[in-house]
């Protein structure tokens, strides 16, 4: 999901003496670089900032996590070493492993993560929905904090261990103080990998060198959790927008991993004796399409619902990912073959009722202003939704103006909330890795909070009221029942549409190996001949 272009910029990073050291010893040796090809350009360098996964995967390179989610989707300590909770379940005790250090030197402390807690709180839901429930964290000392809940809440680690967009990564205090609503400067963490910001030139080419004082867990890697062991010496994300150009770089030994080449392509490099296609992200994907609560006609819900009525989940599929090996019809929100799936009723989202569609139009008014209509160009994932939203939509009677851009444009413009004829939107689609969307909470989506909601902005008391009984419910049995009342609710009110899950292989070259499963690229453990 999301990844950005935009004009080069440059970006703040501390040239310690062990940063400059690292950066040297490695250019001057020309040791193990692995190369590799994301899903469009990184521009944002602040994962707290936007959702972008370009972002994000460039935050697991540089931040660490106080929790993460293995393999088996359990959550696990990583930065933190121990933790205790009260028998009331209200005050949680968090304390780090020894030997944690920020790039410039300095130790992590309890007061630089409770001020990265706060700061990740205010943007990311599943964090809103957390410090909701929050009366205060304080630090005990140096590497132990406390949080004390208002009253019991189910997904405190969840919450801490979230994999995606937004990550809980930990900064130092004096970064993680920015405000959330204002981008950081200074790249400065205590992960695995140093940004090497002298090298980097966005548009071109982003730079990582090992974080040689960098202290792995002891336990063994497992999706986002264990011991992150660093195999080669410097990593180049090199940016290559051309679907075409990436296959033929990798097959001619140019760059070394690609995270999730066209499926039209897959052919070509299914041939190839040189590659191999590595399934890092078994749980897959789901399109998404998005309305804006805030601006006409969508500020009604009536005309919202019609838009859903015109949806035809094969369309998408056909039309961006081709095979059926590699896509699902389910109208389930939160992921079919996972335990909070449920099918949608009245097969809505799977065959459209355009008489219903425009039944409801009428009923609403709807003058026959165009909808503006948001489409990436820059994504190849995503080009063909668009176009086929167009005409579903006019055929449930909508007249739609399609305006097409790349996607730092569309990444941008989605956060006004301005008229769409003075630079604002109607609608515009987007994807997310499954383990995002996993339940009410951790589904950016689901979210109706209004100003804090995600782009689209929708208010629904009645929504959050659901959330917060799944959040407070401790009965596996009763959740269930209350993610499938969250579910229903969106529908009701049609807060937005799930359009189809969706499945991608990366491909790597053969003489790279370890690549992690995980619903993130990330780059330790991976080694190159």
């Amino acid at each position: 999901m999301e990844p950005t272009t935009m004009k080069r910029r440059t970006f703040g990073v501390l040239t310690t003496g062990a940063l400059v050291a690292a950066t040297g010893a490695t250019k001057a040796a020309d040791k193990k670089t692995l190369r590799f090809v994301q899903n469009g350009n990184l521009t944002i360098l602040d994962p707290i900032w936007t959702t972008a996964y370009v972002t994000r995967n460039h935050g697991y390179f540089i931040y660490d996590t106080l929790f993460a989610m293995d393999e088996q989707n359990a959550i696990k300590p990583q930065m933190v070493d121990k933790y205790e909770v009260s028998t009331d379940k209200t005050l949680w005790t968090f304390t780090l492993r020894d030997g944690l250090e920020w790039h410039d030197g300095k130790p992590v402390t309890a007061d630089d993560c409770i001020a990265s807690v706060k700061r990740w709180g205010a943007r990311d839901t599943m964090g809103q929905k957390l410090m909701d429930f929050v009366k205060e964290m304080k630090p005990v000392d140096a590497k132990t904090f406390t949080m004390q809940l208002k009253e019991p809440y189910g997904l405190v680690l969840d919450s801490l261990g979230k994999p995606s967009s937004n990550v809980p990564f930990m900064m130092p205090k004096a970064v993680a103080d920015t405000d959330p609503f204002k981008q950081i400067s200074s790249q400065i963490g205590s992960g695995p990998f140093i940004y090497v910001n002298a090298e980097s030139k966005p548009g071109e080419k982003h730079v990582y060198v090992k974080n040689p004082k960098y202290k792995p867990r002891t336990d063994a890697a497992s999706g986002l959790a264990g011991g992150k062991i660093v195999k080669v010496d410097r990593v180049e994300i090199i940016e290559m927008p051309d679907p075409q150009q990436q296959v033929n770089a990798i097959i001619a030994g140019e760059i070394d991993l690609i995270e999730q080449p066209p499926h039209d392509l897959l052919p070509v490099l299914k041939a190839d004796k040189g590659v191999t296609l590595v399934n890092w992200n078994p749980l897959g994907q789901q399109f998404v399409i998005r309305f804006n609560h805030v601006q006409p006609p969508f500020n009604n819900p009536k005309v919202r619902l019609a838009g859903l009525y015109c949806m035809r989940q094969e369309d998408y599929l056909k039309a961006t990912v081709g095979s059926p090996e590699f896509y699902k019809v389910s109208s389930a929100a939160f992921v079919a073959g996972t335990p909070n799936a449920f099918d949608a009723p009245n097969g809505m989202l799977i065959k459209p009722d355009f008489e219903k569609s425009k039944a409801l139009l009428k009923e609403a008014g709807y003058d026959g202003t165009p909808v503006v209509l948001m489409q990436s160009t820059t994504l190849p994932v995503l080009t063909n939704t668009a176009p086929v939203t167009k005409a579903l939509l006019e055929q449930g009677g909508f007249k739609v103006d399609m305006q097409s851009m790349d996607w730092q444009t569309l990444v941008t413009r989605r956060t006004k909330k301005d008229p769409p004829n003075q630079g604002g939107w109607n609608v515009f689609h987007t994807f997310s890795v499954a383990a995002d969307i996993l339940n009410p909470i951790s589904c950016t989506y689901m979210a109706a909070n209004g100003d804090k909601a995600w782009f689209g902005w929708p208010n629904d008391p009645e929504m959050e009221k659901l959330r917060d009984s799944y959040a407070k419910e401790t009965d596996p049995a009763k959740a269930k029942e209350l993610a499938h009342t969250v579910q229903n609710r969106a529908l009701e009110t049609a807060q937005y549409g799930w359009i189809g899950q969706w499945y991608g292989p990366g491909v790597a070259r053969k003489n790279v190996t370890g690549w992690l499963k995980a619903p993130v690229p990330v780059m330790w453990n991976i080694d190159k001949a």
